[in-house]
């Protein structure tokens, strides 16, 4: 960028990127503690988001860091193998992604059906409300999405006569002040977020009040947030469950970052994404995280869009972002320490209930019940399950949907206008599935008559059918019967009615 060019666009960049980081500050805490990890860990990932991956994305406008996407599987992975093992989870995800970048396979994460997308962030979105209202009361969160649940009741009755009650509080009118900002804020402060509001109010409320709350933990120096990935955890790879994790978090956060991507190139007429080269930013944004112990990061629509409604242009304000971050965990972590814990957690109850999007499942039914089932279906494994297994639910009724549609084929055995010709009329495709109903069909055609098979109305056909046709022709003709296939279909105009299409019509 010539130094014209920059003068020019350097104080709107700015002025965005002030933006995103009130943005950034408090998700990247908030998701942090949902993940079960320290709040500075997820600060460290949006620093690297922004400094890093900024300045490498091939989507100038989009910004990165700690999702609540993947808060559901680092809680479950932390859980299971330790935070220790997080380290080189990130780093093989982040080898994935960069390498998938290389190959040019961005495009190919794009792929997957919005039904199976838009219910993965309704499951996450369940789970994230079910274990932070445990954290609103000054509570853990328990393993599963039904402990969650039922438990709820419990944690209620131990925070009333206790001090959880006050955290309750805190956390619901961080939630009041959100939503009242984003229903009544004046369009000349649309650029304060309501996130930040909130946790700055109730913060000063619970100082002023002096309430026995807990409150964020951060190290005076910031170092001694970062834990380097030792060598010897690398030999742990070789555990299935820990391979079969780094796949789960190369995809779910590429999927999530392209997803995010496309979304930000239809707000703006600026610069395409380059997904390619997105996506290997991401790999090398996750290879560093992995190495410093930190939060697994995607492209984030809040602060991407938060980003390109306050003016930004480049990517100067997505590297700016991760700047104010350092600065002020460098300067003044004394003040993040002054946040309750339950106002974070009221930020993600809050964001959690957004993720479950009751539009987009509507906007589905447009396109038939199947990909409305498929969303709930996935939402509900996620749920009851986990995230894994929830996707993987979603994915097998695509594919499953894909393979009746593949299956459909219409079959019309019509009269022409010549004597003893017919026309076998197939449209979709002629699979090996559809051979009983064809040989049933061709059962019925009268000795002596000439098939034609015109094949230009299907979209597929396979051996299977092909020989079917074939030995039909050699069975049937001591009888006079010839069956003739047409690629390109009959030419002449044809005239007659449908024969044979009672109960075999769909099938």
């Amino acid at each position: 960028m010539r130094a014209a060019q920059l003068k020019a666009v350097l104080p709107r960049e700015l002025l965005a990127s002030v933006v995103v980081f009130l943005v950034a500050l408090p998700l990247c805490m908030g998701i942090a503690i949902a993940s079960g990890m320290p709040p500075a860990k997820g600060l460290i990932t949006g620093i690297i988001g922004g400094l890093v991956v900024g300045w490498m994305a091939g989507s100038p406008l989009q910004v990165s860091g700690p999702a609540a996407g993947l808060a559901v599987l680092v809680f479950e992975l932390v859980r299971q193998h330790g935070i220790a093992m997080l380290g080189p989870i990130l780093l093989l995800a982040g080898f994935l992604q960069l390498l998938a970048g290389r190959l040019r396979l961005g495009c190919w994460f794009r792929v997957t059906a919005p039904a199976v997308v838009y219910g993965m962030l309704a499951g996450i979105g369940v789970l994230i409300v079910l274990s932070q209202v445990h954290v609103m009361l000054d509570g853990a969160p328990q393993p599963s999405g039904l402990d969650n649940l039922t438990g709820f009741p419990a944690a209620v009755a131990k925070a009333i006569p206790g001090l959880g009650w006050q955290a309750g509080l805190l956390g619901l009118a961080t939630m009041l002040v959100m939503w009242s900002w984003d229903k009544l804020r004046p369009h000349k402060l649309r650029f304060i977020p309501g996130a930040l509001l909130g946790v700055g109010l109730t913060t000063g409320a619970s100082l002023l009040l002096a309430l026995q709350v807990k409150r964020v933990q951060v190290p005076e120096n910031l170092a001694d947030a970062i834990d380097w990935l030792r060598p010897a955890d690398l030999l742990n790879l070789a555990d299935p469950n820990l391979l079969i994790a780094a796949f789960a978090v190369a995809f779910i956060a590429s999927a999530e970052t392209l997803l995010s991507a496309a979304a930000v190139d239809r707000m703006h007429n600026g610069q395409r994404s380059d997904f390619d080269k997105e996506l290997s930013a991401q790999g090398v944004g996750n290879m560093l995280c992995g190495l410093v112990g930190a939060l697994p990061m995607t492209g984030v629509i809040v602060r991407s869009s938060a980003n390109v409604q306050a003016g930004a242009t480049t990517r100067l304000s997505a590297i700016f972002h991760g700047v104010w971050l350092l600065a002020f965990v460098l300067l003044l972590s004394s003040v993040l320490q002054s946040i309750p814990v339950a106002s974070l957690a009221g930020v993600l109850v809050y964001t959690g209930i957004k993720l479950v999007d009751l539009k987009a499942f509507r906007g589905l039914g447009r396109y038939g019940r199947m990909p409305m089932f498929t969303y709930g279906a996935t939402a509900l494994a996620i749920i009851f399950t986990d995230l894994l297994t929830g996707v993987l639910v979603g994915f097998g009724l695509t594919l499953a949907k894909l393979a009746w549609k593949a299956s459909r084929l219409k079959i019309s055995l019509i009269d022409l206008p010549g004597a003893d010709e017919m026309e076998l009329r197939l449209i979709g495709a002629a699979t090996f599935l559809k051979v009983p109903a064809l040989t049933q069909i061709l059962s019925r055609v009268p000795a002596g008559s000439t098939v034609h098979v015109p094949l230009n109305n299907l979209s597929y056909i396979d051996h299977s059918c092909l020989e079917l046709f074939e030995e039909w022709g050699r069975a049937n003709a001591a009888k006079g019967s010839r069956l003739m296939i047409e690629p390109r279909g009959l030419k002449r105009r044809l005239e007659g009615r449908i024969r044979t299409t009672t109960g075999l019509g769909s099938a």
